[in-house]
């Protein structure tokens, strides 16, 4: 690991204590905590993210249905947006990182579970009728940002039929010229790709287009369908800039 690697790590411990003594505090006062929020965007940066919002993000009552290229997608959405997220239940169990997950109240689901998705679905649509703005990563896995992969729409059977008031909003991440460096893809094991980020030099964009949002109908799978063609015509080329501002 370089010095880089090192150096960063060593600013985010000390970045977490600093945000834990503050969240505790707001606890403690019984106060809404944005302190989450405020780490994991900080965090993002101090990976050499610059984040680009294009768009306005709804705050609450809205689904974020987003295309997803690294754990960095994570870190970005929760500084700009507060979301809560849909992970893959393995996290809950990761040193730190399941108990950071649980500070930001993940959602935690096994996916292919058939037997437990109704129980999965019945915890999203709870979450979501008390107003949460809530992530999910409809792919179900990191893409190379080349090309948009099929939406899987079981979870949005807790929308069907939908709570008043929810919106549902299309979101596209692009991290530009340094897409090929920062996606996760392939077999490529967890710290491997987390070393290679840490190691990177210099800092890079990273677009976070939030597209108008819609009210759900028509069913989960028209849900999503609808959602990622929204984001396949937020650029002329998926891979390439943003072309809508």
């Amino acid at each position: 690991m370089s010095a880089r690697a090192v150096a960063r790590l060593a600013a985010l411990v000390a970045l977490l204590a600093a945000a834990l003594a503050v969240h505790g505090l707001w606890r403690l006062l019984r106060l809404p905590s944005p302190w989450p929020r405020l780490f994991l965007g900080s965090a993002a940066r101090l990976f050499g993210a610059r984040a680009r919002i294009i768009g306005t993000p709804l705050r609450r009552d809205v689904i974020f249905l987003s295309n997803h290229l690294s754990w960095m997608d994570i870190l970005l959405l929760a500084g700009a947006t507060g979301s809560a997220f849909v992970a893959k239940a393995e996290l809950r169990t990761a040193p730190l990182v399941g108990w950071l997950c649980t500070l930001n109240r993940t959602l935690f689901v096994r996916r292919g579970d058939r037997m437990g998705i109704e129980r999965q679905v019945a915890e999203l649509r709870d979450a979501l009728a008390h107003g949460w703005a809530i992530t999910i990563f409809p792919e179900g896995t990191t893409g190379d940002g080349h090309e948009l992969l099929p939406f899987k729409a079981a979870l949005l059977g807790a929308i069907d039929p939908p709570p008043p008031g929810l919106m549902i909003q299309p979101v596209r991440i692009d991290y530009g010229a340094a897409n090929d460096e920062l996606a996760w893809v392939g077999d490529e094991p967890g710290q491997s790709h987390a070393t290679r980020v840490l190691n990177r030099r210099g800092s890079f964009t990273a677009t976070l287009h939030f597209l108008p949002p819609f009210a759900p109908a028509g069913g989960r799978k028209a849900i999503a369908t609808q959602a990622r063609a929204r984001i396949l015509a937020a650029g002329e080329d998926f891979s390439g800039a943003v072309t809508h501002t």
